[in-house]
């Protein structure tokens, strides 16, 4: 993980299309050189609780996660996760990262057994799912790689937001 520069901030500020909040660290780069994941302060500027440590930011990789939900992934995940014990446990162990991670760096107590993505008993947005995968690396989120291994390889069209004017 990296400080964002202004550069890295200017970057996920075009591909959200709103100046991020609560950025702390650049949390993933694409191989293309931008941010595609981005740590978020487990409580934003204005006090606001927020679960979502992992922000998933390039919107070529967002709109392949919304293929695959819109395709039914999550419910055969799902369907798996409660049929498969080694997944769910595997599964609550990718959720027991994310807290652990997450509590690193702040506790916030209205969050503090929260992690995302409806872990550990449910799937749901896999956005958080690959945002997670990509920041921690693989072996720690199942799903996480799974939803990677599917939507790779969203970079090779080049960068997904043109890098800023010097």
């Amino acid at each position: 993980m990296t400080t964002p520069s202004e550069t890295d901030l200017q970057a996920v500020a075009e591909q959200l299309g709103r100046r991020p909040r609560g950025t702390r660290a650049v949390a993933h780069r694409c191989p293309c050189g931008n941010p595609d994941v981005v740590e978020t302060a487990p409580r934003l500027d204005d006090g606001t609780p927020f679960p979502t440590m992992f922000y998933l930011t390039c919107p070529r990789a967002t709109a392949a996660c919304s293929r695959l939900e819109s395709a039914g992934v999550m419910r055969d995940m799902q369907e798996r996760l409660s049929t498969d014990p080694v997944l769910a446990q595997h599964y609550r162990r990718a959720h027991e990262d994310y807290l652990r991670r997450r509590e690193a760096v702040e506790h916030v107590e209205e969050i503090g057994n929260v992690s995302a993505g409806g872990m550990p008993d449910r799937v749901k947005c896999l956005h958080v799912h690959l945002g997670h995968a990509l920041a921690a690396g693989p072996g720690v989120n199942p799903f996480g790689d799974e939803v990677r291994a599917a939507v790779e390889p969203w970079w090779t069209g080049g960068p997904c937001v043109p890098p800023p004017a010097a």
